[in-house]
This record gives C-alpha cells, sequence and structure tokens, in this order.
C-alpha cells in the first residue's frame, strides 16, 4: 500500500512513514495517551529516515511509562496507573511501525506484544472497569472490549468500533470509545480477522466481506444486557471506512454508521505506484511474471513494506494479495446502505485521495460529508491531530442521528 508525502510541509520529519506516526502520538494526548512534551523531546532524539533510532527512542520511552505504570498500580494509584498505561501503548505501538525497516524486524511481535499486555492491565483501572469478552465467530472467537458509559438508563446506546490494517486497540480507545463514553455511549471494541489479536495470536486474516465479521457482533452486542437494539452505531477508523461500509450494504441493524474516511477502493492505494506493465501481468493473471517482476524491482526498504501490509492477509504471493484487495471495491454495493452514514474528508489524505466524495456520491441513504482542513488541525489521514474537534463533531451528528 502505497503513501505519499503530504501535501503541507512537515512539522517534523521528511520521511512520511516518521511525519505520520509522531503526529499520531502527538494527537493521541488528547485521551491520555501520551504526554505532549514527551512526544515532543522524542522528535528530537531520532535521524529522519533512521529506523532503528526511531524504534529505539520509542521502546525506551514505552518501558519507562510502563515501568510508571507497574509502579503506580502496585502502591494502590489506579488512575495513574491507567494513564501510564496508555502511554506504554502509544509509545510501543509507534516503535512497532519502525520495526520493519529497521536492521531487526524480528522485534514486532515482542514489542506488540508489551502492547498488549498494557492494554489489559490498564482495563481494570478504567470507571468502570472495561470487561474482556468473547466473541463468536464461525468456529473460533473474536477477542473484545465491552466500555460501560455513564447512561443509567434502561436501554442505551451502543457504539461498536473497526479498526484498520495497522492501528492498534488503543486507537479505538483513542479516536471513538473515549468520547462516546463520555457522552454515554455503551462501546464495543474488537480485533477482527487479520487485526491485532487476532492475527498474531489466531492466525485470522483479512476478508473484504465484512458483514461476515459485523453480523455476529451484532448478534452478540445485542445478548449485552441494557443495550437498545435500535441504537446501535458503527465506526471504522482508516481502512475500517471500508469495512464497515462494506458491512451496512448487507447487515440491516445497524442504525447509524462513521467512516474515517470514506473509501470505495481499497485496491487504488495498492495499484497507484505500479507501472502500466506490471498492472497488465495482474490484468491478465500472469502470477509468476507479477511475483518475479515485483521482486527484482522492488527496493529493499519497499520490499519490507511491502511485506508488513502482506501479513495481514496471510499470503506470501504478491500476486495472490494484490488480486485479493482488488475484491475491496464498494463500486456495486454502497447503493444498498440505507442507513444514514458520516463520512470524514480531510484535506491531503494520502491513501485514499478523493474517495470519500466518491463514496458520498454512491450513496443513496441519508447522509452527511464532514471536511477537516489545515485550518482546522485536521488534515491528514483520520484527522491525527485534531481528535478534539473530530470528536465534537462526529459525536454531535450521531447524537442527533440517534435521537
Amino acid at each position: 500500500m502505497s503513501s505519499p508525502p503530504p501535501t503541507r510541509p512537515p512539522f517534523f520529519f521528511q520521511h512520511p512513514t516518521f511525519e505520520a506516526i509522531f503526529l499520531s502520538a502527538l494527537g493521541r494526548s488528547y485521551q491520555q495517551g501520551g504526554d505532549v512534551g514527551k512526544v515532543l523531546y522524542l522528535a528530537t532524539r531520532v535521524e529522519d529516515g533512521d529506523f532503528d533510532s526511531a524504534y529505539t527512542a520509542f521502546r525506551q520511552a514505552g518501558d519507562e511509562a510502563r515501568a510508571l505504570a507497574v509502579t503506580a498500580l502496585g502502591r494502590g494509584h489506579g488512575e495513574s496507573a491507567r494513564q501510564a498505561f496508555l502511554w506504554a501503548q502509544n509509545y510501543y505501538d509507534s516503535a512497532t511501525a519502525f520495526c520493519d525497516e529497521s536492521s531487526d524486524a524480528g522485534r514486532f511481535l515482542p514489542t506488540w506484544e508489551l502492547q498488549h499486555d498494557c492494554w489489559m492491565r490498564s482495563l481494570a483501572c478504567f470507571r468502570p472497569a472495561i470487561e474482556t469478552v468473547l466473541i463468536p465467530y464461525e468456529k473460533s472467537s473474536l477477542k473484545g472490549f465491552y466500555c460501560r458509559g455513564h447512561d443509567h438508563g434502561a436501554k442505551r446506546r451502543l457504539l461498536i468500533m473497526s479498526n484498520g490494517s495497522d492501528g492498534g486497540l488503543q486507537d479505538m480507545w483513542n479516536d471513538g470509545a473515549a468520547g462516546a463514553l463520555a457522552r454515554g455511549y455503551d462501546v464495543l471494541i474488537y480485533d477482527g480477522p487479520g487485526q491485532g489479536y487476532a492475527l498474531w495470536k489466531q492466525q485470522l486474516y483479512f476478508r473484504h466481506d465484512w458483514e461476515k465479521v459485523i453480523t455476529p457482533v451484532v448478534d452478540f452486542a445485542l445478548t449485552l444486557p441494557g443495550v437498545d437494539e435500535r441504537r446501535i452505531a458503527l465506526q471504522g477508523i482508516s481502512q475500517g471506512g471500508y469495512w464497515v461500509a462494506r458491512a451496512v450494504a448487507f447487515e440491516k441493524r445497524i442504525a447509524a454508521t462513521i467512516a474515517d474516511p470514506g473509501c470505495v477502493n481499497v485496491a487504488e492505494a495498492w495499484t497507484r505506484p505500479l507501472p502500466e506493465a506490471l498492472l497488465e501481468l495482474l490484468r491478465s493473471g500472469r502470477k509468476e511474471d507479477f511475483d518475479g517482476f515485483l521482486g527484482r524491482s522492488l527496493a529493499p526498504a519497499q520490499k519490507k513494506a511491502l511485506n508488513f501490509r502482506m501479513r495481514p492477509f496471510g499470503m506470501t504471493s504478491y500476486f495472490d494479495v494484490y488480486t485479493a484487495v482488488m475484491q475491496y471495491d464498494l463500486s456495486q454495493v454502497a447503493g444498498n446502505i440505507t442507513c444514514p452514514m458520516l463520512i470524514t474528508d480531510p484535506d491531503a489524505e494520502n491513501f485514499w485521495p478523493g474517495q470519500s466524495r466518491r463514496l458520498y456520491d454512491l450513496l443513496r441513504c441519508p447522509k452527511t460529508l464532514l471536511r477537516f482542513s489545515a485550518a482546522d488541525g485536521g488534515d491528514g489521514h483520520c484527522e491525527p491531530t485534531a481528535l478534539g474537534l473530530r470528536e465534537c463533531r462526529m459525536f454531535d451528528w450521531l447524537d442527533e442521528v440517534l435521537s
């Protein structure tokens, strides 16, 4: 998947990966997922384009925050432990983003496991505590987390959150769960096939037909006491914007959907940098030639980045992955969506530029296109540095739709 540089001048780094990760780490501070001063300090300790220095800086910051959390927890300071565990998750997650192109890609899984451990240890520190749940899924189950809001009515609104292609559990906390809880919603988050726990511990892989995931999640949600079956909303982050739109084209128990951002054709981010000759090999089904050509033409750093994007598909052939991702296309099903839909449309969207508007134009349901600009501080994929404004706009819309 190709991520071209943003159109505005960088704040910290010329390398687009470094810039994106640091902005995301900084933005998470809005929901206590990081300390601004620490992230700014780390930016001074990292050499632009040096993946090892970036991994080391964030890994050390994660270790420091985790030690602080463990000490606070041991002394009975639950809120301090909760915040420090969130910081640690942010820093560990940021560190994993630099593993594959560093000198030791094998550090990824142990660092991810530290991140996941911090999330699990933080759950009891929330008020009310976040509950671990298992959602029946085909012949297995999906690990999820049920967060109770502060609305104690007999029937409560529920937000179900779906992640993107490489986001962590903390992304769902920062990008919607915390804001929903503050407004009285209950929240159900989960790792779907190809994501987090489901990928690394269960070897469950991506699928384009996400309705086969959301339907069992909704089935489970309806077993939770007090959930209002008429007021269940769905939010998708990053590539989750594709997945939730695909799901509600078939699953009709969802009352409202948020796609952040809109995505009609996931494959465009993959095929954008390919030369026409390589695209022709793909279209004509010449697997051996495609794999050989791409394998020879990729620079080492490009090959590492592509291998990272391939892992959630559970495939080793370039041709097989590109063929699979071509199915991630809403153009024939978006017209079947009937629930109200909010689509974020940030300036400088670098993965699927223009696709929020394309999705909006395809929809026949009640729909809202919500633009975020550089003047808002909300430009960039998933508005990483405007979580407060994003939260206000999204939940004001959702409150009104579900009222």
